[in-house]
Order: structure tokens, then C-alpha cells, then sequence
């Protein structure tokens, strides 16, 4: 298929026109190639690019893509690197952020809570980004060292020493999410990052914060989306793992 053939179909899985989003979706650059095999990662940053190019990549799928609000509208430096790289190789880039954090099947956040065990009852916020729900009752220390099991890294938790068993996640930097979570009676919130401030709202309101980390909680999505992609587009699918201690 050609690159935009594989943008229109993610498009129809993803809808990413439903949000206002910080960075464009979909293709980000094409090329002539037609896609058979398709690398999935989390950044593309060049140590992935340079990954798939050796794995004889068509297109590469990633989560975070090159352009951002604010950024440099300049293809220089670092960029620019970037850009000749995947350019020289003839892979094509499409990039998906809002739309893989929110899908309900696909997304990270439902990845997240398949590989947790735990059971979604509500979008966390209008957008649908971000889940309510449940688990079995546990300790916090108990979902710290499962967190730490499954991601393989352990996650900054602020302790609120009570038992867990209604909570709320969104992957990624979502801790301006964390106050919707307290008013929605959550006992715990997982997300992947955490700053000073929050730190004192978790000890006041009485709710563990578990700081799970940016990459650990955002390799999932992409993964399932290039799993779909491989089953019903008959594409060579990989994913690589380019590993962030954040």
C-alpha cells in the first residue's frame, strides 16, 4: 500500500479531526516507497530512525512524532539530520499522539490497563483521554512493585497510605489531569510524569501518584496499531524499543 493509503486507514481507526491536538497527525513525510514492512516505536528520534533503517523499513509509526506547538519551524540541526536520514532511505514517517493515547481498543491507556488488569468505566476527561475505573483492592506498595514488574522500571509513587481500589490513569505527561481525578474520587492516579506541585496536592488530597514514566507507560499503543496494521494490511510489522529512563 502507499503511505497515504496507510494514513487513510489508520485515519478511519483513529479519527484524529475529533482532537485538538499539539502536533500534526498522520503523515508527517511520505515517500515513493510502497509500504511492506512497517517499524513502530515510540520517538522518532535518530537512534530509531537509524534502527529502522537497518531493518529495512518502508515507513516508520511512532507515537512522538517531529513537530510540536513552539518548536523551530526550521529543519536544522538535529532536525534536519532527522529529516535526511529517513529522506535518503525512502521511509515515510506517520506520527500519532492525541488519537493513540485515546482509542479504546488500541490506545495507550487501554494498552495500559490490559497489561495492568484493570477495568475502564470512564473517560477521565471530555476528550476521552484518560480512563476511571477499577482494580482489585490493593496496597500501594503492592501497585508499586506490580507498576515496576510490568514496565520494567520502578515509578516515583507518592505514598497516601490507604488501599487502592478505585483509580485513574493517563499515560504520558497528564498530570494536569490529576486534580479531575481526585474530584472523581480516585484513591490513586497513574500517569508518567510528576512535577513539584503535585507532589503536595497527592499529600493533601490524600491520593497515591504513581510517576510511572513518559516512555514505559507510552510503548503500548503503537504496538497494538502496528499489530492491526500487520494483520488486516498483510504489512511486516516490528516494533523497536529505543529506551528513556523518563
Amino acid at each position: 500500500m502507499t503511505p497515504t493509503e496507510l494514513e487513510t486507514q489508520i485515519n478511519a481507526w483513529l479519527a484524529p479531526e475529533r482532537f485538538s491536538d499539539y502536533a500534526p497527525n498522520g503523515l508527517q513525510l511520505d515517500s515513493d516507497r510502497p509500504v511492506r514492512t512497517l517499524v513502530s516505536g515510540v520517538t522518532a528520534n535518530q537512534a530509531l530512525i537509524d534502527a529502522a533503517v537497518d531493518a529495512g523499513a518502508d515507513a516508520l509509526l511512532v507515537h512522538h512524532g517531529w513537530f510540536w506547538k513552539g518548536e523551530s519551524q526550521t529543519l536544522t540541526g538535529l532536525k534536519g539530520r532527522r529529516v535526511r536520514t529517513m529522506l535518503e532511505a525512502g521511509i515515510s514517517l506517520l506520527a500519532y499522539h492525541l488519537p493513540l493515547d485515546a482509542h479504546p481498543q488500541l490506545g495507550n491507556n487501554a494498552e495500559l490497563a490490559r497489561l495492568m488488569g484493570w477495568r475502564s468505566d470512564a473517560p477521565l476527561n471530555p476528550e476521552g483521554i484518560g480512563n476511571l475505573g477499577s482494580c482489585d483492592p490493593i496496597s500501594g506498595a503492592d501497585m508499586a512493585a506490580a507498576l515496576a514488574l510490568k514496565l520494567g522500571q520502578a515509578p516515583l509513587w507518592i505514598d497516601a497510605r490507604r488501599p487502592i481500589h478505585r483509580l485513574g490513569w493517563c499515560t504520558g505527561a497528564a498530570q494536569s489531569y490529576f486534580q479531575s481525578a481526585i474530584d472523581q474520587g480516585v484513591d490513586a492516579f497513574v500517569t508518567g510524569e510528576i512535577s513539584e506541585p503535585m507532589v503536595h496536592l497527592a499529600r493533601e488530597a490524600g491520593v497515591h501518584y504513581f510517576a510511572a514514566g513518559h516512555h514505559a507507560t507510552e510503548r503500548y499503543g503503537v504496538q497494538a496499531l502496528g499489530r492491526r496494521l500487520a494483520e488486516q494490511c498483510g504489512l511486516a510489522h516490528q516494533f523497536i524499543e529505543i529506551a528513556s529512563p523518563v
